[in-house]
C-alpha cells in the first residue's frame, strides 16, 4: 500500500513466481507428493457486488501487481503438477487477522483501543476475513485430505462483517466502548478523494465477499473459531505485544 519499488510486479514476481515456482520444482525432483500454496482472494479481484461473493470457478481478474504475481504462481503451479504428477493445492485467503496482524487492522485495532472517534457508524458493506487459527486449520486439512488434490479453495470465517461491524467487534474484544460516527459513506468517499485516500476508504467501504461452500462440500470443512474469538485473540495479541 506505500509501494516504492519503480518495478512493483517486477519485485512480486521474484517471490512470489520466481520463488514459489523454484521451490515446487525442488519439491517435485525431491518427490513430494503434495504442494499447497497459499495465493490471495486478490487473483480473484479487488471488489464483489452485494450479495455476489467469489467462487472458485469465477474468472480471475488480478487487478494490482501483487495479485497478479499470484495468478502468475497459481498458472505455473499448475503446469509443473501436470508435467510432474505432484498435486498441487491453492488457497486463496482474503485478509487474515491474529495475533501480530500489521498494517491497516493494526492501525483500526490501536484507534479503537484508545477511543478514538471514527467516522465508520453508516458503513452496511459485506467483507470477508480470516481469523489465523482458521486459516491454519484449513492447510492443515488440505495436507492430507484426499479430495483436496489440485484443487483451488477460498478460505474464510463464513461471517461477513460491515466495517460497522467489525469496529463493534473489535471494541467488545478490548472492553471499551465502539466510538462510532454516523458519518454517510458518499461524504468519506468525497473526502478521501481530496486528501488522497480514495483506495483506503474504499477497502473501508467497499464489499470483497468470498464464498466457502466448496470447502465446506468438497471437504467437510467449517472454521473452527468464530469472528468473535478471532478478534478476541488478535486484540489480546495486541496488547501483549
Amino acid at each position: 500500500m506505500h509501494e516504492k519499488s519503480a518495478s512493483p510486479l517486477a519485485e512480486y514476481r521474484k517471490a512470489n513466481v520466481d520463488g514459489t515456482l523454484n521451490l515446487a520444482r525442488q519439491a517435485a525432483a525431491a518427490g513430494v507428493k503434495r504442494f499447497l500454496f497459499v495465493s490471495s482472494v486478490k487473483v480473484n479481484g479487488e471488489h464483489t457486488r452485494p450479495g455476489f461473493a467469489f467462487t472458485e470457478a469465477d474468472e480471475s481478474q488480478p487487478q494490482d501487481a501483487y495479485g497478479q504475481s499470484k495468478y502468475e504462481a497459481e498458472q505455473g503451479l499448475k503446469e509443473i503438477a501436470a508435467n510432474t504428477g505432484m498435486e498441487i493445492v491453492i488457497i486463496r485467503p482474503p485478509l487474515v487477522y491474529g495475533p501480530g496482524v500489521k498494517a491497516n487492522f493494526a492501525s483500526l485495532m490501536r484507534a479503537v483501543q484508545y477511543g478514538w472517534p471514527l467516522p465508520l457508524g453508516s458503513v452496511h458493506n459485506q467483507r470477508s476475513l480470516v481469523a489465523l487459527d482458521n486459516l491454519v486449520d484449513f492447510i492443515i486439512t488440505c495436507i492430507s485430505h484426499p479430495q483436496a488434490a489440485n484443487q483451488t479453495f477460498l478460505v474464510s470465517d463464513g461471517c461477513d462483517l460491515s466495517t460497522t461491524e467489525l469496529v463493534r467487534g473489535l471494541a467488545q474484544a478490548a472492553g471499551v466502548p465502539a466510538r462510532l460516527l454516523p458519518v454517510p459513506v458518499w461524504a468519506l468517499k468525497m473526502g478521501s478523494r481530496i486528501f488522497g485516500k480514495a483506495d483506503a476508504v474504499e477497502r473501508l467501504c467497499g464489499n470483497l465477499q468470498v464464498d466457502i461452500s466448496k470447502a465446506r462440500n468438497v471437504l467437510g470443512w467449517t472454521p473452527p473459531i468464530s469472528v468473535e474469538e478471532g478478534l478476541r485473540r488478535a486484540v489480546d495479541g495486541m496488547k501483549k505485544s
